[in-house]
């Protein structure tokens, strides 16, 4: 495999979602005062969690996990160097939702392209971003007795679905694929980290009646 392959690339930024959901995992359980074992499951569910959903729907076996041992040693690595490194502090809302973000981006833009890897509609393609990047958080919230942080106002899949818009755009226009691949993590990111620094939130559509 030639450095910096399109497989090589999906695979680092595999990597780098990987890292990103474990420490918010591991973050989110320890706020929660999860023991030692408690931690490592809630990184693996929250870094593995959609990718798996994924390939279950999309029918691709064998699970990426389950032929490559990296994924389960990175995960527990990082979940340790969390649980050593990180004291129970107050700024827990805050890094969990940087760490989401990175996330966010990175499972959004793998997502995307093992979709359209597997020849679906751009529309499913879309779809399946946005799974890979909010069902492990999804799950992960509900183990640790949260309302899912997907599931209220926040700019969150919305971030997904801007950043998956922009991904079609730049190819359409001939963007080389390194480069529409970084803008488009940067585009997700970047709106996601916007909308926590500034509290944007998606409007209501309840209409409020006056008698």
């Amino acid at each position: 495999m030639q450095p910096f392959s399109p497989d090589m690339m999906i695979y680092l930024l595999d990597m780098v979602g990987i890292i990103a959901c474990a420490f918010a995992g591991t973050t989110l359980a320890l706020h929660k005062r999860f023991d030692f074992f408690g931690c490592i499951l809630v990184s693996m569910v929250n870094a593995i969690g959609g990718g798996t959903i994924r390939d279950v729907m999309l029918d691709r076996h064998p699970l990426f996990w389950m032929t490559d041992l990296n994924y389960v040693i990175v995960i527990t690595t990082t979940s340790l160097v969390c649980q050593i490194f990180f004291t129970l502090y107050q700024k827990i809302d805050w890094t969990l939702k940087f760490f989401d973000a990175i996330g966010l981006a990175a499972f959004s833009v793998i997502g995307l392209k093992v979709g359209l890897a597997f020849g679906t509609h751009p529309m499913i393609a879309v779809m399946m971003a946005v799974l890979t990047s909010i069902a492990g958080g999804i799950m992960r919230d509900m183990i640790c007795n949260e309302i899912p942080l997907v599931l209220q106002k926040e700019i969150y899949i919305s971030a997904s679905l801007a950043g998956s818009l922009l991904y079609f755009l730049l190819a359409k226009i001939g963007v080389a694929t390194s480069l529409h691949d970084t803008l488009t993590l940067a585009t997700i990111f970047g709106v996601r980290m916007l909308a926590v620094m500034f509290d944007w939130h998606l409007p209501s559509l309840r209409l409020n009646f006056k008698n």
